[in-house]
């Protein structure tokens, strides 16, 4: 094939055949490089092929994982010559394990890329516990897609195709040779130097399966051997080249050869680390070679290379950025990772203690962290000598061409201020405040493009509050675990030595959970149980028998405080769901009277604790509870027909209580009028989808019992468990809207358990049942999503948990093992004995900090037991507890309580005493062994009694709150902590309510309850309302201090989300930003932190009123889509804002007429509509200052506008109550409507009517002073109507939530209406005391609403006495009212009436 004859005997290996038969080229690709000065025609005749007049295009297609580091050297060595950079993600691993879209989600970092990206997504499938599908078979369909892909990306016959992993990385010279040359193989395999860890590690040249071929309409993207020709040192094949060792985990796990790792220690951290860093082999395996010679050549560790020649130009460039791939470098891989962040909690903990100057000089000096804000705080003010001496932290000038920019812009400043000081008439920097803004603006995109900062600009969002503190807790605690004789009360007096303690004086006395220390302050106490990862925790392996602690006894006697919090009770789900029982945060708590009593106290019991932060001075061994706290007042009996197996109260709506009985029915209590509002008998709803085992069993007997009924976090669901295979789910909106959701066979036998979580934003519900199995199915569609495998008896109970951001399932069975999974179908992380051995319950307390199980031995003896969270050993043994029949058992927690149905009464402990707290027979009646649950606050205890019935027990406030509620309509909604419960006002207003009970009711509707004549199919549905400022969190800005109030007239959040503007009666402007901080890492707004009054200069946006009667002025304002400019005006001139420096760029439309509306075009910020007093809307060109045109239509000022870019229109309203319709390329009026007034309603004959379109852009939304409607553009037809009952006073302003999902109504009353905005629902009334301080002298209501651009929940209300209030829901709560399934869908055309 060469046909450069007097160059054959030159080339050592023209067509030479190694041990795999693969026809070699010469070694120029690779090599090629030394000779720059050779032409590309010379290159291409010394491989035999011929110079083409043209360079081929080139597609780069690579199927990714998580290869981030890889994909960025590989993309800028290729970058100059690659057409089309073609990627293709799956959300699943090639082993079906469910994984994030790397790419998609750090796409900003390949912005170098962008125009060449062309991005695909392959839906994976989530592989099943022991469906042992082919890994090989997944990674087939994923290359099969790619040549959809590539047909999208614009591949044609005869461009280059590079078909390779992202770790195999082709040379840019062998790249560019054959993209030159002409006559080479139509497929060409690609030798590659093959790297193991990183490229201190070369181990051959044995990577061929790269290839490149010339593309043709019978090319299949493949990734096996295509061709016999392979090109020689054509460039890099770095394996398990990664920065981090989780990354070198999930590798193990995903890519298709995971069955490599056979067994769990494969995993450990500690392990990888060693291998790597010896260049061994991760899995224990032999080299993969053809010959015993090869085999015995390469056994053993792997040669190290000190030399960086002939690896990627990329990688020498940016050396710092990837040490971890150079010589020298993996080895420090653990450790590095570890001082990072070691750095990053040392930052955390300066900044708390306010050593400024200390962080910044951190910073700079470890390179981890480039604080913008302090950065652009020092440009700011000027300070170039700390300027640079920040960046030189972080880069040099000569570092890279975005370094040598950022140098370049600083200096050029620097220069120019010193002009300006020298001779102003030299230079137009006058205003340097503005003029450093502006190249700070500059300064900060070149950063972010900086590969050596890029990554470094956000400071670690994972890294909990008071991370020093707490790591020197635990540590104290673990010192003290290790004293041969421990004291009970240990003094820590320093941290400079190890803690030792003295000759205990009590012989025998074990060594707290806890100590504290007073140098460190409140610690949080630190939750390790147990902390379930990929590498396994000290205790998962080898885990001994369950020691029973030694326990000391001694009376003490105490004045306790209790103090209590509102903890939810349920399993802890991911704290990015604001749900009921979703709180994993710190909580504020209550603190009630105290009560003198005497008890016993095991001395276990941490003595002394550091306190929870929020726990007030809670401490464990002290925190006794008065009895007339728990609930023991009987306060009614309600009758369920059959032996009650299982209840459960509703989340947030207490006085629900769901009901399950041994003759498989299901009950639904509303404990205010004890009605039963919902009853169902066992039924199977689809016979003939069941198996046949089934089918058969239930015609022998079509019955079954309840074992378990739970609802979801959120409440929306209740899932029901029944002794034969069957789960069902009823969907639970309002009190007469509970439906058939979803059944499964779950379980072959009896399903003994259920409990819903929410991982990764998806709710599942948990099964578990006689065939030892664990299930996790998709709450939504049914699916089967996991199978846990592994208990060698019947499962009886499970619980989801999450701790420090891991989520996994704890499961018990009957045999007392105890598992806990992971979400990966990897088998059991956690598996121990239960004490006796048998049946057991588990449960954490309420803030998921504490583990308790319940249980017997064969023999009857019950255990109820804390573990030590850290070591899975017993902490705590209950006493007080009689024998009993060996069996499921059940227990609860609230709060700090325990609570056991047992001997005929119900038991109580406090969880910090394991003697009896209090017991109580509920005026008798109970069953041996009652089945117990407690309402989520702990008021409230329902148990089962031998009469097939259920007790309510109740303590004070659980008695208050059900008196207040009897006899009285039910409003669930309004039902909230009984620490807030206070009476409610109703309207006059009467509608009936249909019930499936047999009892008819009647509820009562609030005041601002709609006559909604287009929703009624809706008008049962209940609203809650908020009254006190403890129900909701706000937050108030105040404009002036003036005595005289000034109205706030108009108000928008920044697009950013991080700053209010606000524009007043007098034409002054303010804008108020939020810090980013440690308090507040976004810098989004919100009603936690304070925001700061931003006054560039001191100045301030201010329009032009000059000859302006104020009794007639109309505020209108619109600020441009990047926060650039705003325009406004106040009864003046139109004026233009810069928002960065405030200065007014211009000024025009000198009144009258005078504008009344404003709106940015959404495709040309140049052009301005603006609505008038005279009826007219003009079209106005600000960058050449022109009228472009006036639109008539209207007979009364426009007061509204609004732009659709989806429809490309405006619609402009009047106070003459008419929408008008305007193409906005053409201007002419399409089409005209007058809104539809109510009947029976006055209105002022001139009324002025505002629009918003819906974010879809084809709903418009109407607001008049009577009404709110919704218009479908471009038609103008009007779909719903919402009108409120004339109490509430006139609607002063309207408008969409973010999301497009709610609607925010003010009104004259100072309430707040937030409506479900497709259906015109109220579903939450705001009233003025829950945010307004009591002032009956003065009359206070809102102005105007302003919503978050990002947070659908919270918005802004403009005052008239001046004041600014945000409003959002409280974070236990999560939104302000809750959307049926009806509500929250994506096309409002869709709930047409």
């Amino acid at each position: 094939m060469m046909s450069v004859e007097p160059l054959k005997q030159d080339l050592d290996c023209v067509f030479m055949l190694d041990s795999m038969d693969f026809k070699m080229f010469g070694k120029w690709a690779g090599t090629w490089f030394g000779f720059e000065n050779v032409s590309m025609d010379y290159l291409c005749r010394l491989h035999g092929w011929s110079l083409r007049p043209e360079p081929r295009r080139i597609f780069d297609g690579i199927i990714f994982n998580n290869e981030l580091d890889l994909l960025e050297i590989r993309w800028n060595e290729l970058h100059p010559y690659v057409t089309k950079f073609v990627i293709l993600e799956a959300n699943t691993t090639f082993t079906g394990i469910p994984k994030p879209l790397y790419f998609a989600t750090n796409r900003e970092r390949f912005a170098f890329a962008e125009e060449k990206i062309v991005h695909g997504v392959f839906p994976g499938r989530i592989s099943s516990y022991g469906s042992n599908e082919d890994p090989f078979k997944l990674e087939a369909e994923q290359r099969i897609a790619m040549n959809g892909l590539l047909h999208r990306a614009g591949i044609s016959t005869g461009d280059l195709l590079i078909m390779s992993d992202t770790d195999e990385i082709p040379s840019p010279h062998t790249v560019k040779l054959l993209q030159w040359c002409d006559g080479i193989p139509p497929i060409l395999h690609l030798e590659l130097r093959y790297y193991l860890y990183s490229f201190e590690f070369p181990v051959d040249y044995s990577s061929w399966r790269a290839t490149i071929h010339i593309y043709n309409h019978r090319t299949q993207y493949r990734h096996s051997r295509q061709t016999d020709v392979i090109l020689s040192d054509a460039g890099w094949h770095c394996s398990f080249c990664f920065r981090y060792l989780k990354e070198f985990v999930f590798k193990m796990t995903a890519y298709s050869h995971a069955d490599r790792v056979r067994r769990k220690e494969f995993l450990d951290y500690s392990r990888i680390q060693k291998l790597i860093c010896h260049g061994d082999d991760l899995f224990d395996m032999l080299p993969e070679e053809y010959s015993f010679k090869d085999l015995i050549k390469k056994m053993g560790s792997i040669p190290r290379s000190a030399s960086a020649v002939h690896i990627p130009a990329y990688v020498i460039e940016n050396a710092e950025k990837f040490k971890f791939l150079l010589p020298g470098g993996v080895c420090g891989m653990s450790m590095s990772s570890l001082n990072i962040e070691l750095v990053f909690i040392i930052l955390q903990f300066l900044g708390d203690e306010k050593y400024k100057e200390t962080v910044h000089a951190l910073e700079r000096e470890s390179g981890f962290f480039f604080n913008m804000s302090y950065f652009e705080e020092i440009v700011l003010k000027g300070d170039w000598i700390s300027v640079e001496k920040y960046l030189l932290g972080f880069m040099k000038l000569e570092s890279n061409k975005y370094s040598m920019k950022i140098f370049f812009e600083i200096r050029k400043q620097k220069y120019l201020e010193a002009l300006d000081m020298e001779n102003e008439k030299l230079s137009k920097y006058v205003d340097a405040q503005s003029a450093r803004a502006v190249m700070f603006t500059e300064v900060k995109k070149l950063l972010e493009l900086n590969p050596l900062v890029q990554e470094k600009l956000t400071f670690p969002h994972n890294l909990k509050k008071a991370r020093l503190r707490t790591l020197i807790n635990q540590s104290l605690n673990w010192q003290h675990r290790l004293c041969k004789n421990p004291n009970p009360n240990p003094e820590m007096k320093t941290l400079f030595e190890d803690h030792l303690c003295a000759q205990s004086q009590v012989p025998g006395a074990r060594a707290p959970s806890s100590v504290p220390n007073p140098l460190m302050g409140a610690i949080p106490r630190s939750a390790g149980f147990p902390h379930i990862s990929p590498a396994p925790g000290p205790w998962m392996t080898n885990t001994p028998q369950v020691p029973h602690p030694s326990v000391f006894v001694c009376p003490i006697g105490l004045n306790a405080q209790n103090t209590l919090a509102p903890h939810p009770k349920r399993p802890m789900t991911p704290s990015t769901f604001n749900m009921a029982r979703d709180q994993t945060v710190h909580y504020e708590h209550g603190v009630k009277r105290t009560r003198p009593f005497s008890m016993p106290v095991e001395a276990n019991s941490v003595p002394f604790n550091v306190p929870h932060v929020g726990s007030s001075s809670q401490t464990h061994g002290q925190n006794l509870h008065p009895c007339d706290d728990l609930p023991m007042t009987v306060m009614m009996n309600l009758n369920q027909g059959a032996m009650v197996k299982s209840v459960d109260f509703h989340p947030t709506k207490q006085i629900l209580l769901l009901v399950g009985t041994s003759s498989g029915g299901i009950m639904v209590w509303e404990l205010g009028n004890r009605n039963k509002i919902f009853s169902r008998n066992f039924n199977v709803w689809d016979l003939e989808n069941c198996s046949t085992a089934l089918q058969t069993s239930l015609q022998r007997e079509h019955s079954a019992s309840v074992n378990r009924v739970r609802w979801s976090p959120e409440g929306s669901i209740f899932g029901v468990a029944y002794s034969k295979n069957m789960v069902q789910m009823y969907s639970y909106h309002v009190v007469n809207d509970i439906r058939k959701h979803l059944e499964i066979e779950a379980h072959i036998g009896g399903v003994n358990d259920i409990a819903f979580t929410i991982p990764n934003k998806h709710v599942y519900i948990i099964t578990c049942g006689d065939d030892k199995l664990v299930k996790v199915w998709d709450a939504v569609s049914g699916e089967n999503r996991y199978i846990f495998k592994g208990h060698e008896a019947p499962v009886n109970s499970i619980y989801p948990h999450t701790k420090e951001n891991v989520q996994f399932v704890f499961s018990t069975a009957i045999d007392g093992k105890i598992k806990a999974w992971l979400y990966d179908n990897q088998g059991s992380r956690v598996d121990y004995d239960a004490p006796g051995h048998s049946a057991t319950t588990i449960a954490y307390n309420d803030d998921g900090t504490r583990f308790f199980s319940f249980g017997t031995n064969k023999e009857g003896d019950p255990y109820l037991v804390e573990w030590n969270e850290t070591e899975g050993s017993i902490k705590h043994i209950y006493l007080g507890l009689l024998k009993r029949p060996p069996g499921i058992v059940q227990f609860d927690t609230t709060k700090n309580i325990l609570a056991v149905g047992d001997n005929f009464m119900v038991k109580y402990w406090n969880m910090d005493n394991v003697n009896l707290l209090a017991t109580t027979y509920a005026d008798g009646g109970l069953p041996s062994y009652p089945c117990i649950c407690f309402d989520n606050e702990g008021v409230l205890l329902a148990v089962s009694t031998n009469e097939n019935g259920v007790k309510i027990l109740a303590n004070k406030d659980g008695v208050q709150l059900l008196k207040l509620i009897e006899n009285r309509p039910f409003d669930a909604s309004r039902v909230s902590s009984a620490a807030k419960l206070k009476s409610t006002s109703y309207g006059a207003h009467n509608v009936n309510i249909g019930s499936p009970s047999n009892v008819d009711r009647v509820a009562r509707e609030p005041p601002m309850v709609p006559t909604n004549r287009e929703n009624r199919g809706f008008s049962d549905a209940k609203s809650r309302t908020i009254e006190e400022y403890s129900q909701c969190r706000s937050l108030r800005l105040t404009y002036s201090s003036s005595s005289t109030p000034i109205k706030v007239s108009r108000l928008t959040y920044t697009n950013s989300g991080f700053g209010i503007l606000a524009l007043a009666s007098n034409g002054v402007h303010k804008l108020w930003k939020w810090p980013q901080n440690y308090a507040n890492p976004t810098g989004k707004a919100n009603a936690n932190n304070e925001p700061m009054l931003w006054e560039p200069n001191g100045l301030a946006m201010t329009n032009d009123i000059s000859n302006v009667n104020s009794e007639n002025t109309v505020s209108c304002i619109a600020l441009s889509k990047h926060d650039s400019y705003v325009i406004s005006a106040s009864g003046g001139k139109v004026s233009l804002f810069n928002m960065m420096t405030f200065k007014t760029l211009t000024t025009f439309t000198q009144p009258p007429p005078m504008a009344t509306s404003l709106a940015f075009h959404p495709q040309d910020y140049n052009i301005i509509a603006i609505g008038m007093d005279d009826s007219s809307v003009q079209i106005y060109n600000v960058q050449v200052d022109e009228l472009k045109t006036k639109l008539y239509g209207h007979h009364r000022r426009v007061t509204g506008l609004a732009f659709s870019n989806t429809l490309n229109v405006l619609v402009s309203s009047g106070a003459d109550s008419q929408l008008c319709l305007w193409s906005a390329d053409i201007w002419e009026r399409k089409t005209s409507k007058y809104l539809q007034m109510p009947p029976g309603r006055a209105t002022s004959p001139a009324v002025d009517t505002c629009i918003q379109f819906h974010r879809d852009e084809k709903h418009l939304l109407a607001v008049h002073e009577a009404h709110v409607a919704v218009y479908e553009a471009p038609n103008l037809s009007c779909i719903k109507q919402w009108v409120p009952l004339e109490t509430s006073g006139r609607i002063t302003y309207a408008t969409y939530s973010c999301d497009g999902q709610s609607m925010y109504v003010s009104f004259e009353d100072g309430s707040v209406g937030v409506l479900a905005a497709f259906t015109l629902r109220l579903i939450c009334r705001i009233n003025p005391s829950a945010y307004l301080p009591a002032n009956p002298s003065l009359r206070v209501y809102p102005l105007v609403i302003a919503v978050h651009p990002t947070e659908p929940n919270q918005f802004a209300l403009g005052l008239t006495d001046g004041g600014i209030c945000i409003l959002e829901p409280l974070e236990s709560e999560g939104n302000w009212g809750t959307l049926t399934p009806h509500e929250n869908c994506d096309d409002p055309s869709t709930l047409r009436d």
